[in-house]
């Protein structure tokens, strides 16, 4: 039986609201290559840790896509079960980002120490010529730093020729600046900190943006229980 009434506006909300899921998944997709500056979450990262976060990002696109489908199915059969399934889903991923923002603030001093950690292995490996070159060379450029505390850090990686720092973290870059460099001519200040001190001043952004998209969600659970019931009561009429 079909809903009626007042449902058939709640019907069509949840399309809204399905449509406006829809585009944010698209747009999570196409922005994870590059978020941030110096890419953050660049896919150019290098080790399999960046692999892994890709593959478990574009993971949880699927699974929310096939939520967003589900939805869809359930509203246009009136299908109670698709509509619960749905229900229980989208639940469970307010659940996740909830829990997810409240360990990200508990264990906020936990992600910069290990930042730190992945930062001064990037250094290591930066003689290698390989694609930890471009990621700490963008980083280095974008935030105006040096090395992670500072640019001494560089004292102890086995660069050639010796008593250099990757051009990068000149004030100017040009080819061979950071050879045989002049203090007063590269930026002095670790990239560790000037990044925290970034995070830290658009936390409120994201924090915003994670209750904007939360506030949204729980709205699509409203309409999606109205259409429960609605369909409910119109099987136990029949």
């Amino acid at each position: 039986m079909a809903v009626e009434g007042g449902m058939k506006c709640v019907k069509i909300l949840h399309y809204v609201f399905l449509l406006a899921f829809f585009v944010s998944l698209c747009s999570g997709t196409d922005g994870c290559g590059y978020r941030g500056p110096a890419g953050l979450q660049s896919d150019r990262q290098p080790g399999g840790r960046q692999l892994r976060a890709a593959c478990g990002h574009h993971c949880s696109g699927a699974f929310l896509f096939l939520v967003a489908i589900v939805g869809c199915c359930g509203a246009c059969q009136e299908s109670y079960c698709l509509m619960v399934t749905f229900v229980i889903f989208l639940s469970l991923i307010v659940l996740v980002e909830v829990a997810t923002a409240i360990a990200g603030y508990v264990l906020r001093g936990k992600v910069m120490s290990e930042f730190n950690k992945d930062f001064r292995e990037h250094m290591k490996n930066y003689p290698k010529q390989n694609q930890t070159d471009f990621f700490l060379d963008r980083m280095q450029k974008e935030f105006k730093c040096c090395g992670a505390a500072n640019y001494t850090d560089w004292e102890t990686v086995p660069l050639e020729p010796k008593n250099r720092v990757p051009d990068s973290c000149c004030v100017n870059v040009t080819e061979g600046c950071g050879v045989n460099f002049k203090v007063k001519d590269i930026h002095t200040e670790g990239c560790v900190e000037k990044i925290g001190v970034w995070l830290r001043s658009n936390v409120l952004v994201v924090a915003a943006a994670a209750l904007g998209i939360a506030f949204v969600e729980v709205l699509g659970i409203i309409f999606a229980c109205c259409l429960v019931k609605s369909i409910q009561s119109g099987y136990e009429v029949m």
